[in-house]
């Protein structure tokens, strides 16, 4: 039984939940519009670039965990993932994750973004299994802290290693999809590495390192 492991955004997903996160934020207002729009959009472009700071990164997106109540973030949460996930949830994705599933493979989702909306987001998928950023959870309610070590770059394969020591797995067989050249860390652990509608720079080391590209658009 092998791993069949997925990145989430731009993945599993067409789009970026984080991302869509704070524009349903913006949209609805939650958050000051103007500023929290333009930062949710500088977050994306340096992630994209590869110079994204996670921790600066973080302190931004799980402001809004801490400032409200779990009830009325619940709330919101429920909205968000009618009106923003589902319309992206691609069926080629849902059909590979199929396939996966049909062969007996362990399927897990590993994602940078944080678990609060990704727990529910893996539960649309049908994926039990999910690595993903915690936020600090302390007496009911979100600190705005990160909880452990935050599964970004090397920080997949940290978190990895942790829950394959946890559940007595190995990478064995393992295959790991993703677009972006930040999970190049994990990419190069694993069996066999797919590049799933790459960004330009995880094409070119694709093509360099003769990793199979797929498109789930």
């Amino acid at each position: 039984m092998a791993l069949a492991i997925f990145d989430l955004d731009n993945t599993l997903l067409g789009g970026d939940s984080d991302f869509l996160w704070g524009r349903y934020l913006c949209e609805n207002g939650i958050v000051e519009e103007e500023d929290y729009r333009r930062a949710n959009e500088h977050y994306l472009e340096q992630y994209q670039q590869g110079v994204l700071d996670i921790a600066e990164f973080l302190a931004f997106v799980f402001k809004p965990l801490a400032t409200h109540s779990v009830e009325k973030l619940e709330m919101w949460r429920s909205a968000y993932l009618e009106q923003k996930i589902k319309p992206i949830i691609l069926p080629a994705a849902q059909a590979l994750i199929e396939k996966h599933r049909a062969k007996g493979d362990t399927l897990l989702i590993i994602t940078a973004t944080n678990s609060f909306l990704t727990t529910p987001i893996a539960k649309m998928l049908g994926i039990e299994n999910l690595i993903a950023t915690d936020p600090e959870f302390i007496d009911g309610r979100y600190t705005g802290r990160v909880a452990g070590t935050p599964s970004f770059q090397q920080g997949k394969v940290e978190r990895l290693n942790s829950w394959l020591e946890e559940h007595q797995l190995n990478l064995n067989g393992s295959i790991f999809y993703s677009d972006s050249h930040n999970d190049i860390p994990l990419l190069e652990v694993v069996d066999t590495a797919v590049a799933v509608d790459p960004d330009p720079k995880l094409q070119t080391v694709a093509e360099q390192r003769g990793w199979e590209v797929l498109s789930l658009r």
